[in-house]
């Protein structure tokens, strides 16, 4: 405890210490200017960490605030804990190893908050309209205060949104109707899907309503993080978002045991045994996806009828890890369409394909659709396929960093909604100016509403 002590009084009684607490106060004071303009409780600023956090809000960076208010109190931490060890070090002739390993702490959680402080100040720039040349002022602890307090007061720098406003019209927008629930076909009425995150409640998915009928093949667009896995988890009954989700008739929440086999999902990843060859593979898959009152006839019949489909056949006795690229692909596939289900859900099937590979597979599944199914897809590369596709939906992220539905109908519909050709430039409008794209998401997903709303 004594050491304690001494080491907390070394540091107020140290000049340089008293000048780092000025510069500390002075770039406080301006961040309770800045949350004030943003909309953001002003007190935040006072409680170390937590105002890191709170400015990457104001900045629209909130998860690279997660992180940098993490490493600000580690270091903190650290430091303190340094202090602690080099109390009695005038005393000692050599530099103790504990030291050192604090000090190589240190060194990375700076170097860490560094490049996390110019990433949220780059997005400070951006909401108040500056130029970049603003970062060389807060890369060092000495100057940082100078935009803080001018930003924070002086009416001339004003920012372009602030946080809550941006939230309350959002959820202005929030769809209060519902799709009309269809007997035949698919209808999600998806009011959000959230989780815990950071300590404190995070939407991942909001307002999500629409009625896909049968015999459609849909194309799921979406930027980074615009929530395209999590929605199809939420369709297919793996991640229960606050929602329902009724497939010809039947809720596949509450019925999921009876729906679960009508609901095919094919992720991106390839789980296959390599030492297994096709035809024991797709049997192993007969076996635990088809219903118990199926002979084993009726189990090989299927067998025979998937791999005819995906034309497999010629391959039934290679092994797995023998196969090419996309005979595995479509490997992966048959053993999810074993079941015939209704609804065929697939994340980036043509991933590592090329372009003709890519292109037949995707021919297979259009012909599927035509059967009456709902195939719904994901792809990185859609302009080469778009052809065959029904309806697009696009999901959007918007300033709360949320994912909305920006758009859900036909592919030519699309093209006049959003004013674009191509189903890429689509993606690239609504993604953020960080990540590349226009950053047009608000004003999309507000546009798709008030369509919506009539």
């Amino acid at each position: 405890m004594e050491e304690f002590f001494n080491a907390l009084c070394r540091f107020f009684l140290n000049s340089d210490s008293l000048f780092d607490m000025v510069l500390s106060a002075l770039y406080i004071a301006g961040l309770w200017g800045l949350f004030r303009k943003s909309g953001v409780k002003s007190w935040w600023a006072l409680i170390p960490g937590a105002r890191d956090y709170q400015l990457a809000r104001c900045a629209g960076r909130e998860p690279e605030g997660r992180i940098f208010s993490l490493t600000g109190a580690a270091s903190a931490i650290a430091n303190l804990v340094l202090g602690l060890l080099s109390a009695d070090v005038l005393t000692n002739e050599y530099v103790d190893e504990s030291e050192i390993i604090m000090l190589l702490v240190i060194l990375v959680l700076s170097f860490v908050r560094f490049i996390y402080n110019i990433r949220v100040w780059n997005g400070m720039c951006e909401v108040y309209g500056r130029r970049k040349r603003w970062l060389f002022l807060v890369a060092l602890p000495e100057t940082q205060w100078i935009p803080a307090l001018l930003w924070g007061y002086s009416p001339k720098y004003q920012p372009q949104w602030q946080v809550e406003d941006i939230r309350a019209e959002m959820a202005r927008l929030a769809t209060s109707g519902s799709a009309e629930v269809m007997d035949e076909g698919l209808t999600v009425n998806l009011k959000e899907r959230t989780v815990t995150d950071f300590f404190q409640k995070k939407t991942l998915l909001r307002d999500i309503h629409m009625s896909i009928p049968q015999g459609h093949m849909v194309l799921l667009l979406g930027g980074s993080g615009a929530g395209k896995t999590t929605y199809l988890n939420a369709i297919n009954g793996y991640e229960k978002a606050d929602a329902e989700v009724i497939l010809n008739g039947a809720n596949v929440y509450t019925q999921y045991k009876k729906m679960q086999y009508e609901v095919g999902f094919v992720p991106q990843t390839e789980m296959m045994r390599g030492k297994d060859t096709v035809l024991n593979t797709l049997l192993d898959a007969a076996r635990l996806r088809l219903p118990k009152d199926v002979s084993a006839k009726q189990r090989r019949e299927r067998v025979d009828e998937v791999m005819d489909i995906f034309g497999l056949k010629p391959a039934k006795n290679t092994l797995v890890e023998k196969l090419s690229g996309g005979q595995k692909k479509r490997l992966s596939i048959s053993i999810e369409f074993i079941s015939n289900p209704s609804l065929f859900i697939l994340d980036e099937p043509d991933s590592g394909l090329d372009g003709v590979m890519a292109r037949e597979l995707f021919v297979q599944l259009r012909k599927i659709a035509d059967t009456g199914k709902i195939v719904i897809v994901i792809t990185h590369t859609p302009d080469r396929v778009i052809d065959l596709f029904d309806d697009v939906i696009v999901l959007a992220k918007d300033s709360a960093r949320t994912g909305r539905l920006a758009w859900y109908g036909s592919v030519e519909d699309a093209r006049r909604f959003f004013g674009r050709e191509k189903m890429e430039e689509i993606v690239k409008c609504v993604n953020s100016k960080g990540e590349g794209g226009d950053g047009l998401a608000d004003e999309f997903v507000m546009k798709y509403a008030e369509v919506q709303h009539g």
